[in-house]
């Protein structure tokens, strides 16, 4: 006799065809997995186990400065604003008012590396730690990562204003000489300041410097299919994704609106509209008329949302927020090579909330 579960099933195994197998288990009560597995939760969007997963992540970036150039991360921690670290600082001019590269094209080509360890899960800088920002033809700037003392009023970017940290004289005489124009470098004061995401996408969640969302994520999928259509292909440096992800159809990404990456839950909550930046070239900072051109005619809303009201709009990526990053607790890290499980979704891009 065969004396428990596990012996049956590999005995059932060798004696019989895989399909008669499959049949027997339905008839028997026995399963595939072992018993830990079997009580795993199935997704909303399909009858699969969760244990398949639908993608995984490919790269992690972060973008210190808004509007210039990322930083690949094999992990980052959450935080209630997004990664640490993502868009903390910024750009202004004279009148407090953020520079980006819809207007400031060179930000391109500003280059801006942390310390290793400053992805690290609970690491705090010391007076030795900085941030290192360097550019074509400019020497190296390096801003301590401590707090600094000076409060800058009137500091705004798109619908918000506050005050904000000035990171002092060297930084300003820094980028004004870069840009050619009167400018200012200054961080977010969390003590002080909160940016609230739109109560309409997403209520309770709050950003820094970011244009609209605390994540962006798309996949490489996407990419690779867009890149079918163009006569020279674009890098994914020309859409800033948080996330990148691999391993899914082209563009599923649309329809996700809720996905497991690790133990964290992230909302898909509004299809990512596109501006001029994807059309600047990150190595050159210079502007065309692609991918924009070709996404005008396979990504818009006319096409996409034909039945929906018509803004002109084209998409790519999918704006997220993450419902643990609200709360305390360790060991909040996302990493390179995470899968990603799509609980629930939509059927199409015309379902999606854009």
């Amino acid at each position: 006799m065969i004396g428990n579960r596990v012996q049956r099933q590999r005995f059932l195994r060798r004696r019989l065809k895989h399909t008669d197998y499959l049949s027997l288990l339905g008839n028997s009560g026995l399963s595939l997995c072992p018993k830990e597995e079997r009580g795993m939760e199935k997704t909303d969007a399909s009858s699969a186990a969760a244990a398949v997963a639908d993608a995984k992540i490919s790269s992690i970036f972060i973008y210190p400065v808004k509007s210039c150039r990322g930083i690949s991360v094999p992990h980052a921690p959450l935080t209630p604003t997004g990664f640490r670290w993502d868009r903390q600082w910024l750009v202004v001019n004279q009148r407090g008012r953020a520079y980006t590269q819809r207007v400031e094209p060179k930000l391109a080509l500003v280059e801006v590396n942390l310390p290793a360890e400053a992805f690290s899960e609970g690491w705090e800088p010391t007076k030795t730690s900085y941030l290192e920002i360097k550019a074509p033809g400019m020497d190296l700037l390096k801003i301590s990562l401590c707090k600094p003392p000076k409060v800058s009023d009137g500091v705004s970017v798109w619908e918000w204003s506050g005050s904000a940290l000035d990171e002092g004289d060297e930084a300003s005489k820094w980028f004004t000489n870069y840009l050619g124009k009167p400018s200012r470098m200054v961080r977010f004061n969390a003590a002080s300041e909160t940016r609230p995401v739109d109560p309409v996408y997403a209520q309770g969640y709050s950003i820094m410097f970011s244009d609209m969302f605390p994540f962006m994520l798309a996949s490489q999928g996407s990419l690779d299919e867009l890149n079918k259509l163009l006569k020279e292909p674009v890098p994914m440096n020309r859409f800033r994704p948080n996330i990148l992800v691999d391993g899914c159809e082209p563009f599923s990404e649309d329809l996700w609106t809720e996905i497991k990456i690790s133990q964290f839950s992230f909302q898909g909550v509004r299809l990512c509209s596109r501006c001029k930046v994807p059309t600047i070239n990150q190595e050159t900072a210079i502007a065309g008329p692609e991918p924009n051109e070709t996404l005008m005619k396979y990504r818009s809303d006319k096409v996409l949302r034909p039945d929906k009201k018509q803004q002109g709009k084209i998409y790519f990526g999918q704006n997220m927020v993450c419902k643990e990053s609200l709360t305390e607790g360790k060991a909040k890290l996302v990493k390179v090579g995470d899968p990603i499980f799509v609980l629930q979704k939509v059927s199409t891009a015309a379902e999606a909330v854009a």
